[in-house]
């Protein structure tokens, strides 16, 4: 039995694809001058389409069961862009872009945090017993 019903385990995943776009932001501003370095975005909807067409499979002990799908990894990845080029050394980092990217995230990351104190402001006037 879940004690949120699995909400505190789907902020974490959400905590934990915030970070991982807050640190590859980061690596791409601080590569900005770097001489041919594409810039990187973390992918979550495109990995998850692949995974739920393709290896998802569990052990059914019934032929009329339906097939469950679990990940097997992190529903999300990093990729390197490499279509465009905005500088003359091969760079295609746009600083505009990556800080209004990493604003953006912050925000995200801020909601989840919130709603993860939320959970447990919650658990924890349940157990002083419903009063302040």
């Amino acid at each position: 039995m879940s004690l949120f019903g699995g909400s505190i385990s789907a902020l974490q995943n959400g905590l934990d694809y915030s970070t991982l776009k807050n640190q590859t932001i980061s690596n791409n501003i601080a590569n900005v001058d770097t001489e041919n370095y594409k810039a990187k975005n973390v992918v979550f909807k495109d990995v998850l389409n692949n995974q739920l067409k393709s290896e998802f499979q569990a052990k059914r002990t019934h032929e009329k069961h339906i097939t469950f799908n679990q990940f097997k990894n992190q529903p999300f990845q990093i990729v390197s862009s490499k279509n465009t080029q905005y500088n003359h050394n091969g760079n295609n980092v746009d600083v505009d872009k990556e800080m209004s990217d990493l604003a953006t995230n912050q925000l995200y990351y801020q909601a989840l945090v919130d709603r993860l104190n939320g959970k447990f402001n919650s658990l924890q006037t349940v157990i002083r017993g419903g009063g302040a």
